[in-house]
């Protein structure tokens, strides 16, 4: 082994680069304590880039009255909105009603109806989905997002792409969120305000030494160890918590994690408005269709336990079978496997709370300081990505009982790098970039300002043409892009770049993306170490 090389000790250590451990170290750093962190992968390339993508209240957690967790989700979609314009938008979703609609056999607002309208056999009644749109519009002082409307099927493009026995459907707001950017964009902003950000980097092991933590860090792709002592650990492994608790840290902690696979696929686009679908099935789940990256249409997700952190998440066989028979119970044209252009799936690190079912165990965040090993360290459990700011205001709480002189919450509606313009103004920034780059088409602008808002000015620099860009690897990806992505947000190879810094993925072709991970090769060969 390399001989360890030590370092000042900071405030704070950050184990996990999701959305969770940059958040924490977002804020951390905002607040003044010196941070780092470690993330043995790609940032996001774990839950946090295996998501849904979709800020939203959570709908159907009003069955099983989580009315906090809700309250708390949808005051919170507008706060996020402002701040990060570029990379989340307002999306309606519509809600197509049927007799036939159930709960889930579990929840406790199925067993309240069973008891006082046992006729119904489970189903759900026009007037209860009804009030939950009431509540979901009211619980949160929306501001922005427009409120509830009926919809007749017969007569509105919405209805065209679904059977005819739909008639009726109910359309409300939530908001979409490019996920991994999101995490990518916090990690930027920890960094600009002095936190420390190590990709493929590993914890090895996090020993207490005289109230001090020893972290061992290694370098995936040198092998090369060094030290970094703290005061205190955050403990943000998502999946991985449990395993960090007890063989990173080695320390004895009752509290675990539910691992709930949620598995999504991609197919060509499936209609021509921007809505989403939310679909309800006659076995209680629930899944939505999205309009995804122009061309195509993301369904998701299911709701499966997943045995082992350790075993990389995919969508079953099964599981692609289940989406795709789901959505084609509601759709004029049915789709099968064979129309399938891309599948992924993520682990939800969901606290363990004893729930009889993946889809029944909450989603709500729950953190735990724990200082038996002589320094503190807080672990992270479950939460949802629109709540992540929040989480992190609250893991603040927590961490400031040790740092007296940690500043005060400043996170809430503070623009993420390239979101510094209003919501209203992605139209407006989309007309300048063409303005200031007449060679850009309006895809390949608009591609750019839902990147990286007003810092695609930067990315596309003094250039006056495409060949001032450099090579160009397909769907306008190019040289001047790809070297503003490893220099600026921590990518390290193609599939960084063309999976989690955009979904480029789905029109380069494999031998695109090869030639990207042979060129940023030969780049890091002429960089100086």
């Amino acid at each position: 082994m390399d001989k360890l090389n030590s370092q000042n000790v900071v405030d704070l250590f950050v184990i996990g680069g999701g959305i969770n451990g940059c958040g924490i170290a977002r804020d951390a750093a905002g607040r003044g304590l010196g941070v780092e962190l470690a993330e043995m992968n790609d940032l996001a390339s774990a839950t946090s880039s295996a998501s849904t993508k979709l800020f939203h209240g959570g709908l159907r957690y009003l069955e099983y009255f989580e009315i906090r967790l809700v309250r708390k989700a949808l005051i919170e979609r507008e706060t996020l909105l402002k701040a990060m314009p570029h990379i989340s938008w307002p999306m309606r979703f519509v809600l197509p009603y049927h007799q036939d609609m159930r709960f889930e056999g579990d929840t406790p607002t199925s067993k309240i109806l069973n008891v006082i309208m046992p006729w119904m056999k489970g189903r759900r009644p026009a007037w209860l989905i009804r009030f939950g749109l009431f509540l979901y519009d009211n619980l949160g002082g929306r501001e922005i997002l427009k409120g509830t409307t009926s919809l007749n099927l017969a007569t509105t493009p919405e209805g065209a792409p679904l059977q005819d026995r739909f008639k009726k459907a109910y359309e409300y707001s939530d908001c979409w969120i490019e996920d991994s950017r999101l995490v990518v964009l916090n990690a930027r902003d920890a960094e600009a305000r002095g936190a420390k950000i190590n990709v493929g980097t590993k914890v090895i092991s996090a020993e207490q030494v005289e109230g001090v933590w020893h972290i061992t860090l290694e370098d995936r792709e040198t092998s090369k160890r060094r030290l970094v002592m703290a005061k205190m650990l955050v403990n943000a492994g998502g999946p991985w918590v449990g395993d960090i608790i007890n063989n990173t840290v080695r320390i004895n902690a009752t509290d675990g994690v539910r691992l709930v696979r949620g598995s999504h696929i991609v197919v060509p686009k499936l209609y021509d408005h921007d809505k989403c679908y939310f679909f309800q099935g006659e076995d209680g789940r629930i899944i939505f269709t999205i309009p995804y990256e122009t061309d195509f249409t993301l369904i998701g997700t299911t709701d499966a336990d997943h045995a082992d952190a350790s075993e990389k998440p995919v969508c079953t066989p099964e599981e692609q079978e289940y989406l795709v028979s789901f959505a084609s119970n509601y759709l004029k044209k049915p789709i099968t496997t064979q129309d399938i252009v891309w599948t992924y799936s993520g682990v939800r690190p969901l606290y363990n709370d004893g729930a009889s079912s993946a889809t029944a165990a909450t989603r709500d965040y729950v953190l735990k300081v724990d200082t038996s090993a002589g320094a503190p360290i807080l672990n992270v459990f479950g939460g949802k990505i629109t709540t992540y700011r929040r989480l992190a205001e609250t893991a603040m709480k927590e961490i400031s009982a040790f740092f007296p002189k940690a500043g005060n919450p400043w996170t809430a509606g503070v623009a993420l790098p390239g979101g510094n313009f209003p919501v209203t103004g992605v139209d407006d920034l989309i007309g300048q970039l063409k303005n200031t780059y007449a060679f850009l088409d309006a895809r390949w602008a608009t591609r750019l300002i839902k990147a990286y808002g007003m810092d695609a000015f930067e990315v596309l620099g003094d250039a006056k043409s495409p060949e001032d860009l450099g090579r160009n690897f397909g769907a306008s990806l190019t040289a001047q892009e790809v070297s503003w992505l490893v220099q600026n947000e921590y990518a390290r190879c193609a599939e960084d770049i063309v999976w989690r810094r955009s979904k480029l993925g789905l029109r380069l072709t494999k031998e695109e993306i090869n030639a990207i991970d042979v060129w940023m090769a030969e780049e890091a060969q002429k960089r100086p170490d």
